[in-house]
């Protein structure tokens, strides 16, 4: 069987006006992790990533550590769900709570409880709706897990990561979410795969990350 390693992205800019960028820190841990990667033996050959910078500046820092140069395939099904839109759009005109988008305590409790409207349907004033959010995801791993490669290593998003995983697993209303919200930055999630089917390895591992440099390296936003 194959074997995918789905990475979310390494620490961005959060509150920054450009959040879809890595922070020092984030090029630190892709490059952590890719060289952790290499020390288990990891020799992917086929590489995916959506077309957000986060992405992208990710998965340099992985092959740097991992010793490699390659260009990836890009698939826009990698990409996050808009996160700012759908805030804005279930609080128009600065209704929301406040600092939801600067904030980290307050962002992600808003976050939380509007991702479980929008799943069940609400919110239709969002950019996009649920469902189409669910078939772009479905659609990129579809596409990544190719079968002419043994090992391959994409970089995408926390909520696309979630989505992904709760889909295959078939898990009920509200898991999505609660999934996201554990996802650590650079965490791997693995899959193995064949034509016929698809098995969850490993869920949000941080093989870069011990007890030496965990205070300083392991973030969730």
């Amino acid at each position: 069987m194959a074997e995918l390693y789905l990475v979310r992205h390494a620490q961005a800019s959060f509150g920054a006006a450009n959040y879809d960028k890595l922070s020092t820190l984030g090029h630190e841990q892709s490059r952590e992790l890719g060289r952790a990667l290499r020390a288990q033996g990891a020799a992917p050959t086929a590489f995916f990533i959506g077309d957000m910078v986060r992405h992208r500046e990710t998965l340099d820092g992985i092959l740097e550590g991992l010793g490699l140069t390659a260009e990836p395939e890009i698939h826009t099904g990698l990409n996050e769900f808009d996160f700012t839109n759908l805030l804005d759009a279930k609080y128009p005109a600065g209704t929301g709570p406040e600092n939801m988008h600067t904030e980290r305590k307050s962002h992600f409790r808003t976050l939380r409880d509007t991702v479980l409207e929008w799943e069940q349907g609400g919110i239709p004033d969002a950019r996009e709706s649920w469902a189409d959010f669910t078939a772009r995801v479905e659609d990129a791993r579809r596409t990544i897990m190719t079968p002419d490669h043994k090992q391959v290593l994409a970089v995408s998003s926390g909520g696309a990561i979630a989505r992904m995983i709760s889909h295959l697993l078939e898990c009920g209303p509200g898991q999505q979410i609660k999934l996201q919200l554990q996802m650590k930055n650079c965490a791997v999630n693995r899959f193995v795969y064949s034509s016929r089917s698809v098995y969850l390895h490993g869920f949000n591992e941080t093989p870069h990350i011990n007890a030496a440099n965990e205070e300083r390296l392991l973030t969730y936003s």
